[in-house]
């Protein structure tokens, strides 16, 4: 079953002891546009369901000579991240704030008596290279990321709206843990405000370039609200297929496939929908995974609607008025694509291919109004995933470029459990940020019955065209 484009990427099992040094809090370095009492507006795109969130990364660095000795080494590395940050939080002051519920349910940051983000520092008797292969996400990385003791799931009220954890290995190698809550930035938002932070740390003197921009109220529904979509990325669908018992109640497995760059072209070329208007890279894998997932589970029955969701960066799309540089909140429009069990698997890949094009190109500026006054009409209280796969693409972020606090680049940059939310897939580069030349890693969540048939599913054949 092996093949040289398609290769399942083993990861190693671990138990990663750390120990928590000391915890404090950091506070803009100067003052800031926000007094005591003060509120910031946030857009219902910032306040869709699946944003109440933390996105938790992990970056691994190796060891860098600063001092001899490691004790001292843990307090230079902290001292450096927590005094650039302390400099960027005056510029992104409002992710020294808290978020809080309106009376109508709505979100809003507030500037209270507890502000400030949360640093943390920790050290472990492993070394890096005990972990394995960096370059793929791993859940045994939990330990490297903050949580509090007894932490609800999902709770984004009340917390620090950055959390990042420092962990010293035995080699001198170390890693920065980060949790950032998607209510206040999308992910190139998230790059934005990472690229600012680590210049300063880099330059030791603070660096904004794009100037960070708040300007929320851009995006306010219209009144009266005109919803001119059906919304099918956010609609209630009664789960009548084996999905659900298949991803949620049997334990799934993480598992992450290397994709060489050699297949992305070959399915670009055989994905190719019938009507000449052609497709990107992205159609083709995300057409092909969705088959190959259905494929592998089996999904029962036939005439069961499926849906695919994925995320489009709208910010192009926006031209009255345009959006500011230096905006980094969420710009983000959902998705759908839509078919039944029995087309998606019995069509060719290149009709399947065909229905994502089309739902990618169906966000305009008019989808993202229409999409902010649904949310504002019927704002959804929990994630749906009834018939769902969610694709999300971080191969357009420059998570690695935007990473190096002046020790270098990272050596792995991204998420490290999928499992949670086991019917969400995830594409990563693979070690760097130039995808244009090599490898993307699917990160996905299945049963262990049915990760043979998705790897075989994934195979180039002449029944893919």
């Amino acid at each position: 079953m092996a093949h040289p484009w398609i290769q399942e990427m083993h990861l190693p099992r671990l138990n990663i002891p750390v120990t928590i040094d000391n915890m404090f809090k950091v506070t803009p370095s100067k003052p800031i546009d926000a007094k005591p009492g003060d509120n910031l507006y946030l857009s219902n795109l910032d306040d869709m369901i699946g944003a109440r969130v933390f996105t938790p990364t992990v970056y691994f660095y190796k060891r860098h000579e600063l001092h001899v000795c490691d004790e001292e080494n843990q307090k230079f590395l902290v001292k450096t991240l927590s005094d650039a940050l302390a400099d960027v939080l005056v510029p992104y002051y409002p992710l020294s704030g808290r978020l809080r519920e309106t009376k109508d349910g709505k979100l809003e940051v507030f500037f209270g008596s507890d502000e400030g983000v949360l640093m943390v520092e920790a050290h472990s008797g492993t070394t890096l290279s005990e972990l394995g292969d960096l370059t793929a996400p791993n859940p045994d990385w939990e330990p490297l990321i903050f949580k509090f003791p007894n932490e609800e799931p999902y709770k984004v009220l009340d917390m620090p709206l950055i959390i990042a954890q420092v962990t010293l290995f035995r080699c001198g190698g170390f890693s920065l843990g980060l949790r950032l809550c998607h209510c206040i930035c999308d992910g190139l938002g998230a790059m934005q405000f990472l690229s600012a932070w680590a210049a300063t740390a880099r330059t030791g003197t603070l660096v904004t370039d794009p100037k960070p921009c708040w300007d929320r109220e851009m995006f306010r529904p219209r009144n009266p609200p005109v919803v001119k979509f059906p919304h099918m990325e956010f609609m209630r669908i009664e789960e009548r297929s084996n999905l659900t018992t298949a991803l949620w109640q049997t334990k799934p497995v993480q598992k992450c496939i290397r994709i060489s760059k050699e297949f992305q072209t070959w399915l670009k070329s055989a994905a190719q929908p019938f009507d000449l208007a052609g497709c990107t890279t992205f159609d083709a894998m995300t057409a092909h995974i969705w088959r190959s997932w259905v494929h592998a589970l089996d999904v029962k029955p036939l005439d069961y609607q499926l849906r695919l969701t994925f995320s489009v960066n709208a910010r192009q799309k926006l031209k009255n008025p345009p959006l500011k540089d230096g905006f980094y909140g969420n710009v983000v429009c959902v998705a759908c694509a839509t078919s039944t069990v029995s087309d998606l698997v019995d069509r060719q890949l290149s009709e399947t291919t065909r229905l994502v094009r089309e739902a990618r190109q169906s966000i305009s500026e008019e989808y993202l109004r229409s999409t902010i006054d649904y949310v504002d009409v019927d704002r959804p209280k929990q994630l749906e995933f009834g018939g769902k796969l969610t694709i999300t693409q971080w191969t357009r972020f420059s998570i690695y470029k935007s990473a190096d606090f002046g020790w270098g680049k990272p050596l792995y940059a991204g998420p490290i459990d999928l499992t949670p939310t086991p019917q969400v897939c995830v594409l990563l580069p693979e070690g760097d940020d130039d995808c244009s030349s090599g490898s993307i890693i699917v990160g996905i969540c299945l049963p262990e019955s049915a990760v043979q048939r998705f790897l075989q599913a994934l195979l180039p054949s002449s029944e893919l065209t």
